[in-house]
């Protein structure tokens, strides 16, 4: 069973503790030290700023009532559940789908902690961006649902192209 699990992308199961952890201690950091919509300027483009996201990515929904709490938390106990499925039935040599998996794992599993606790996800990374204005707040979890999601992507471009040059070959 151990050896099974090892060939496996829950092999890097790891790799989504470490993103839920750091996701969680520093929400709790935020929320031990900051008031609701605190904000520390950390340089030009970046600041530390609490806020509440009641809805999905971009405050999608937000202001709906307090129904969306409970649906994207079905969303979140959905995603937890597949991809923890989907990693342990992936070949750990897939190391970017692995990767992506993870990263995405943690990050959901993060948010979905906020959600069932608190009501709202926990967002205080606050960047502006030029030519654009300030960008949405988001935290570690996003982060590694981001870049998991272009992991994800990259995998995808690899397998296609490596299915080309296999079908050329023949």
């Amino acid at each position: 069973m151990i050896a099974q699990y090892k060939q496996t992308g829950l092999a890097w199961i790891w790799l989504a503790l470490l993103v839920l952890i750091a996701d969680q201690v520093s929400k709790i950091a935020v929320l031990q030290s900051f008031q609701l919509y605190d904000s520390v300027k950390i340089t030009e483009f970046f600041n530390l700023t609490y806020v509440r996201n009641y809805g999905a990515a971009f405050s999608f929904l937000a202001d709906s009532g307090g129904w969306q709490r409970w649906f994207f938390t079905l969303i979140a106990v959905v995603a937890v559940v597949l991809l923890s499925y989907w990693l342990a039935k992936t070949p750990k040599k897939q190391i970017w789908l692995v990767i992506g998996f993870n990263l995405i794992l943690g990050g959901a599993a993060g948010n979905l902690y906020d959600r069932v606790a608190y009501g709202y996800v926990v967002d205080f990374l606050d960047f502006t961006i030029p030519l654009y204005g300030r960008w949405p707040a988001f935290n570690i979890a996003d982060m590694g649902i981001v870049i998991g999601a272009a992991c994800v992507l990259i995998d995808a471009f690899i397998h296609q192209n490596k299915q080309q040059a296999n079908e050329n070959k023949t």
